[in-house]
């Protein structure tokens, strides 16, 4: 698991999304799959997420700017909400 400490006091400017976002493996495939509706399978997007070379970019995104709709790093909107309260 990530150093959750770390995770939350960093700062994200938006210039440094695009650098690790374009090489997120989910940068070709539907984003659909990353924002279902309510109730709806995060399974394929979790896989997807999984096979990632910038995974830990994308949830310290996440958390850094409390993104709080869709799958980002492998994590739901709950699971992010889980950790950071795990973190504090």
């Amino acid at each position: 698991m990530l150093g959750s400490s770390a995770v939350m006091t960093r700062t994200v400017s938006d210039s440094e999304v695009a650098p690790w976002h374009e090489r997120g493996a989910c940068s070709q495939q539907n984003p659909d799959a990353f924002f279902p509706e309510k109730g709806g399978s995060t399974r394929e997007a979790k896989r997807i997420c999984m096979t990632c070379a910038v995974r830990t970019d994308c949830l310290e995104y996440a958390l850094a700017t409390d993104e709080r709709f869709g799958i980002w790093g492998g994590m739901s909107e709950r699971e992010r909400r889980r950790l950071k309260r795990l973190a504090s």
